[in-house]
């Protein structure tokens, strides 16, 4: 398995589709959306085996103080690979010098994953949100 990195957007809504859909997220059911956000976003980086997309970070920031980390999303058969590590390393090594990255752990069972990546839990903060349909 050799695994390249690419921080440009040269995947299709297709391929966003074929990665989300294999973690089963809502959002891979809009790939034309997805995608279209994913041009919109400062930092976009790609994990590729081949010509297969595998892995994909993204964040948004403010330019100067906050980085928020939207998605990081690894193909199930490619987990535990280092993959998201990685990615998580090059999103950590862009946004060095902001006082925060931000990410949000869609579920309990990632809190150790995102701690064991260098990220602090923060106990007493909470995600307000609200879900348009």
């Amino acid at each position: 398995m050799n695994i390249t990195y690419k921080n440009d957007r040269c995947f299709s809504a297709g391929e966003v589709e074929e990665l989300f859909l294999s973690v089963d997220w809502l959002s891979g059911n809009y790939p034309e959306r997805v995608k279209k956000a994913l041009d919109n976003c400062e930092t976009v980086i790609t994990a590729w085996d081949g010509d297969r997309l595998v892995g994909l970070i993204n964040a948004i920031d403010d330019g100067e103080l906050t980085s928020y980390v939207h998605y990081l999303c690894v193909a199930p058969e490619y987990q535990g690979k280092g993959i998201g590590g990685e990615l998580l390393n090059r999103i950590k090594e862009k946004y060095r010098d902001y006082l925060y990255i931000i990410l949000i752990a869609e579920n309990d069972g990632l809190i150790d994953y995102y701690k064991q990546n260098g990220f602090e839990h923060m106990v007493g903060r909470h995600v307000i949100m609200i879900q348009n349909k």
